[in-house]
């Protein structure tokens, strides 16, 4: 029998399930006589369709049913929803510009991978088979794909009705003031940066199973989600019109999420809407081309900024330019992620006076942009840490110090003076000089001097970043005891994507109630038990879920003191529970009599006005959590070839409290690998024709293990005061982080070549063009 609670560092209750192949994910879920669908996809990045020609296909062996556009609409189908078109404005007050994203493409596509027609067919491969014979005629458009060029005079406009491709114009923060601290300025440090496309490439890829039964005009979809609720909302309210009631989403494992797995996409509803045409439940699972062609993709910003400085090195304003992209469509947040969700983050943990963010988000022919792990974070922190690094080397200071003369310190917490953060805790320089010991900055020069002689570059790069996690929300929680299997029973509002959620809620669960591990089941998204749900996002989880947990906790503890009362011939006000200080039993105060938490189960069982014995929690969490930490990354570059290798990567981090060492670890070595993953070589490119160039794994390269040194990460847990727990989220932050610790090690071990920029991803052959066309600066 097992016991843990919060601080153990538990290794993960799930993994046994997962490794030994009794994981259910979206595709292992069948149902009796279900149909199979394959998505008829553009070829073309822009064009009109002319004609569909669905004859052939549809009399192709094992053919059910071809639908198009056509049908769609008069089905009365409806949209892709996307609720962010509708939270911000442009800069003059007037509503952004918001694009129409039909379930299937009617009379014009604007992407490559847009869906033109469903083909359902008795099985996958007849489907396939049958999808190569729909013939679709195009009337090809000219193609913008190029990001800053969607924006630049005579650029193809991909909506008409919006009269060119610029979706918002927004900014934040006072650009009069700004520009007045800029032309003061002892020194101005500028930068023009790429945050590179990324294509999320999660391990699992989507796929979902629609059932209708017309019994009771319900419908169930089975899909691959980060939340179940909001997922269940959208489709039934803008793309399938019916009552919320009507559906149930569930989710159970998911191979990875990083945000693209939040969204709503044509698929969804479109298996659902075949359900019911077809009286039998359709499935879907995308292959990985069409992974390629169809999620959504990640960051794709092109930024122009400054930082203006006195004579001392203190910054006096921080000035940012960006243009987005957002694919060809709104994608269900699209809009939010470079605007709203990093808005105030580009001053990083300084004390800044005066800060500017302009943001025009652009509409190109490329698939849809919208939240990758970090979601507008990594690219604010990237924008100042690298303007924080150059400046420290124009001014001649240590990139360090520049560093501590601008910190907001640590006897200023709680901290609340805008432009810059309301930070409730933290220890800037405390985690930076831990950072550096760690790191031996101080050998360094000697191990330069070293690797000089072996014709080795080494670069040094520091990055010290925070993130603001998600709060004004609300999560909900069931713990329920009892049943034919005699467990505690929990489901949550969030959902695990392979973070080890099972693992955390097991453990709060056994500290809150004394409950050994065997005894805990935890289940996965459903939206039919909860009556909602903020889904799993934004770093906020535990301290969501804890919240939802603990007042589910209470609900049924005190129903429970009720029964034991009864039984143990007492009043209710003495009877306590002892939970982690003795157990899960009901006891009389001062006494030695007892009930156990099961036994009041089986009672309230026969309890009609009872039944199950179960708490429901809700909680809101209205505060931030801000996670911070320093990354120092150092490179050793051949001096010959252009080939690399990280030799040390150093992160001390600030999360709080830590409820799982264990988990913690992964969550940062996880997010330090994707950051650097898009920092050395992850990159989606499209030619000037909208086609997608590195459309697979042979042409888009994947970080893998050898590519990484040991991480050498630790913690300073310095608690937050927005949460009972004092947690700050972790899931996002080795993301945040490690990019620009990255490019600032490059560019030190390339400063002697004269290179003072260089944009994500760098590769070996971008360095050794750079070696072989360049000569050492004295």
């Amino acid at each position: 029998m097992v016991k843990f609670g919060v601080g153990q560092p538990a290794r993960r209750v799930e993994d046994m399930r997962l490794v030994s192949g009794k994981g259910r994910f979206t595709d292992d879920i069948s149902l009796p006589g279900q149909a199979y669908a394959v998505m008829v996809r553009s070829p073309h990045a822009h064009a009109r369709i002319t004609g569909i020609d669905a004859e052939d296909a549809k009399a192709a062996a094992g053919v059910i049913a071809v639908y198009t556009g056509k049908d769609a609409e008069e089905a009365g189908l409806g949209t892709v929803y996307s609720p962010a078109a509708d939270m911000l404005k442009n800069k003059d007050g007037t509503p952004i510009f918001k694009t129409t994203r039909n379930l299937i493409a009617k009379d014009r596509v604007r992407h490559v991978g847009d869906l033109v027609a469903v083909v359902v067919a008795e099985t996958p491969a007849q489907a396939r088979d049958a999808a190569d014979l729909v013939m679709v005629d195009y009337d090809d458009l000219p193609a913008v794909a190029d990001t800053a060029g969607a924006i630049a005079d005579g650029a193809p406009v991909i909506w008409e009705e919006n009269g060119s491709n610029l979706a918002y114009d927004w900014s934040i923060g006072d650009a009069e003031e700004t520009e007045a601290a800029l032309k003061a300025a002892h020194h101005v440090t500028k930068l023009k940066l790429v945050n590179n496309r990324i294509v999320v490439n999660a391990m699992e890829p989507r796929a979902a199973l629609g059932h209708y039964e017309a019994d009771r005009d319900h419908y169930t979809l089975y899909t691959g989600s980060q939340g179940v609720h909001g997922m269940r909302n959208y489709i039934a309210q803008h793309s399938l019109k019916i009552p919320v009631e009507k559906l149930r989403v569930v989710t159970e494992d998911v191979g990875g999420g990083f945000g693209m797995k939040t969204f709503v996409y044509p698929e969804y509803p479109l298996v659902l809407f075949a359900s019911k045409m077809l009286g039998r439940p359709v499935k879907w699972t995308a292959d990985r081309s069409e992974s390629f062609l169809s999620d959504t993709q990640g960051r794709d910003h092109v930024t122009e900024a400054a930082l203006a400085l006195d004579k001392d090195g203190k910054i006096l304003a921080v000035q940012v330019s960006t243009i987005a992209n957002l694919g060809a469509y709104q994608s269900q947040f699209g809009p939010f992620i470079p605007s709203l969700a990093p808005r105030g983050m580009h001053v990083g943990v300084y004390m800044v006076p005066a800060m500017h963010n302009r943001v025009r988000a652009v509409y190109t022919n490329t698939v849809p942009v919208d939240a990758y792990r970090g979601a507008g974070r990594p690219e604010a922190s990237y924008v100042i840490e690298r303007l924080m690094e150059k400046a420290a080397h124009e001014m001649s200071l240590a990139p360090d110090d520049l560093r501590r003369r601008n910190f907001v310190p640590q006897s200023a917490m709680p901290y609340d003076a805008k432009p810059s953060l309301p930070f409730d805790s933290g220890d800037f320089e405390r985690n930076l000089n831990d950072a550096m010991k760690k790191a031996d900055v101080e050998g360094f020069a000697a191990r330069r001097s070293a690797a000089e002689k072996d014709g080795k570059l080494l670069g040094l790069g520091y990055s010290y970043y925070v993130e603001r996690t998600a709060a004004g929300m609300s999560d909900y929680a069931k713990i329920a005891v009892g049943g034919e299997d005699g467990l505690v029973h929990v489901w949550t509002g969030q959902q695990t994507n392979g973070q080890g959620h099972e693992t955390t809620w097991t453990q709060l669960i056994s500290s809150r109630l004394g409950v050994d591990v065997e005894k805990i089941k935890v289940h996965l998204g459903d939206s039919d038990v909860l009556p909602g749900g903020a889904g799993t996002g934004g770093s906020k989880a535990v301290y969501m879920v804890s919240g939802a947990i603990s007042d589910a906790s209470d609900k049924l503890i005190d129903k429970g003191r009720e029964i034991a009362a009864n039984e143990l011939e007492a009043a209710k006000a003495d009877i306590e529970y002892r939970g982690a200080d003795g157990g899960p039993v009901f006891a009389v105060a001062g006494t030695d009599k007892t009930i156990d938490l099961f036994a009041v189960a089986k009672i309230a069982e026969t309890q009609a006005d009872i039944g199950e014995f179960a708490g429901d929690g809700e909680y809101t969490q209205k505060g931030n959590t801000f996670p911070n930490g320093a990354h120092i990354c150092e490179i050793e570059i051949d001096g010959d070839t252009g080939v690399y290798r990280i030799t040390r990567f150093t992160a001390v981090d600030d999360f709080g409290q830590i409820l799982n060492p264990m988990l913690v670890a992964g969550q940062v070595h996880g997010g330090i690998v994707q950051g650097l993953g898009q920092a050395m070589g992850e990159h989606a490119v499209y030619d000037a024709n909208g086609q997608l160039v590195t459309g697979s794994f042979m042409d888009y390269w994947m970080p893998r293990a050898g590519d990484f040194p040991d991480f050498n990460v630790s913690y300073n847990e310095i608690p937050s005061t927005s949460n009972a727990l004092g947690v700050k989220g972790a899931g996002e932050a080795g993301t945040v982080g490690a990019p620009a610790a990255f490019i600032n090690a490059m560019i030190d071990a390339l400063r002697p070549y004269g290179i003072e920029e260089i944009d994500m991803p760098v590769t070996p052959l971008k360095l050794w063009n750079i070696l072989q066309g360049g000569r050492k600066v004295a």
